[in-house]
């Protein structure tokens, strides 16, 4: 779906947020597509989220989404061993304020530990299920030649904060990146950026 992109997933509009959502009709996989729009997390770490990562006890929302360091990608250019914890860092995010009415309004499967359960609910769902959902919804939305992904979210997300003004430190920080090189590779710059930016001087 990374058509003549680079490699790289296309960044949504909101519009195309909204038409896609729209598409997916289980509320459990319309949590899953909010969470990777507010978190900007990888969908591999978010298919492996636990309800009391986002959920208090009481079933109210958490201030913050902890997605544990051994679902989150290994840093660039080591050895991806599970042995050694310095390669994966924990990851909190704050719930923006539209998520926390979304998780609010949601109630999880209380007879599993997964926030997104498996059929059996031994285990959670899968990343290729995560991603047959998004491009059945990519496509009933008529976005199939767009060349969006799972990982359209995250730079959806990260490009979102930089056309804000949020410094490349603070994004950095947000989404736990440890390179501003590889950070910024997901930050999609288009010609009337490009023009804006000639005409400040």
């Amino acid at each position: 779906m990374k058509n003549d992109r680079e490699g790289q997933a296309a960044v949504l509009t909101n519009a195309d947020y909204s038409k896609i959502r729209t598409q997916i009709r289980s509320r459990k996989y319309k949590l899953l597509f909010d969470l990777g729009w507010y978190t900007g997390e990888r969908w591999g770490a978010l298919v492996k989220l636990r309800v009391a990562d986002v959920y208090n006890e009481d079933g109210t929302p958490r201030e913050y989404i902890n997605f544990r360091a051994r679902t989150r990608k290994a840093k660039p250019n080591t050895k991806r061993s599970s042995q050694d914890p310095a390669k994966r860092k924990n990851r909190q995010v704050p719930v923006h304020p539209v998520l926390k009415e979304i998780l609010l309004s949601y109630k999880p499967e209380s007879d599993y530990p997964w926030l997104f359960p498996g059929r059996e609910g031994v285990e959670p769902i899968g990343l290729r299920w995560a991603d047959a959902i998004l491009r059945a919804a990519v496509q009933k939305a008529g976005l199939s030649s767009k060349g969006i992904s799972t990982h359209s979210t995250r730079r959806s997300f990260i490009t979102n904060l930089a056309n804000k003004g949020i410094s490349l430190a603070m994004i950095k920080k947000i989404t736990g990146h440890t390179d501003l090189k590889v950070l910024s590779a997901y930050i999609e710059v288009s010609d009337d950026d490009v023009r804006n930016a000639i005409a400040t001087l």
